[in-house]
């Protein structure tokens, strides 16, 4: 195994995760809400995306990176929609959520919601590509390639796993008026990326 691309792979996913974008907003909130597996799993999600994306740049997958590129400004109309309804459905959620268990099929849709939202960036794609032209992957085996995905994927969850059990450390010092107020904020954050990927979408067809 080349440790070297796996530790490059590591430092290169925990790098691209760790920006507080959408994805770190939900995991938050739903680490306050629901506790650091909800939070973790929501991550798992976001990571899971990351090395898909990898996997097409790492291997040379040029038929579906391009129809995915090109077809990216639909894709990113979509994902603005989702988190329009995610950031509204959050605003209005009420604090007693906050006790409820969490369930196999709500750990299930905050996985596929996170995995969704991170597919609708297909310009990462191409992010990947540069990074991984810059290693030598794209000029070296597909076992290296394989080995730096592993690392991606690692790298990334790290982040969400560092991140979900810090936010819960603090999740028992919130009162319910403090949940209804993250709730609010985050449900505001949320359609505001939501308007922003809409805006760059629509005005660039």
């Amino acid at each position: 195994m080349n440790i070297s691309f796996l530790l490059q792979g590591i430092i290169l996913g925990f790098s691209i995760a760790a920006p507080v974008g959408p994805i770190g907003v939900l995991c938050i909130r739903r680490t306050l809400a629901h506790g650091r597996t909800a939070g973790l799993i929501s991550g798992l999600g976001a990571a899971t995306a990351d090395a898909f994306y990898g996997c097409i740049a790492g291997f040379g997958l040029t038929l579906v990176s391009n129809f995915l590129v090109n077809q990216q400004l639909w894709i990113r109309v979509i994902g603005g929609i989702f988190l329009f309804y995610l950031g509204i459905k959050i605003f209005l959620s009420k604090p007693a959520e906050v006790s409820a268990s969490v369930k196999s099929n709500s750990l299930f849709g905050s996985y596929s919601s996170t995995l969704f939202l991170t597919l609708t960036n297909p310009a990462t794609i191409l992010s990947f590509a540069a990074i991984f032209a810059g290693l030598g992957v794209l000029e070296g085996s597909y076992f290296d390639a394989i080995i730096l995905v592993i690392g991606v994927f690692v790298g990334s969850t790290l982040w969400w796993l560092f991140l979900s059990f810090g936010i819960d450390v603090v999740r028992m010092r919130f009162s319910q008026r403090g949940f209804v107020w993250i709730n609010r904020i985050s449900g505001m954050i949320l359609v505001m990326f939501g308007a922003i990927a809409l805006g760059g979408g629509l005005f660039s067809l």
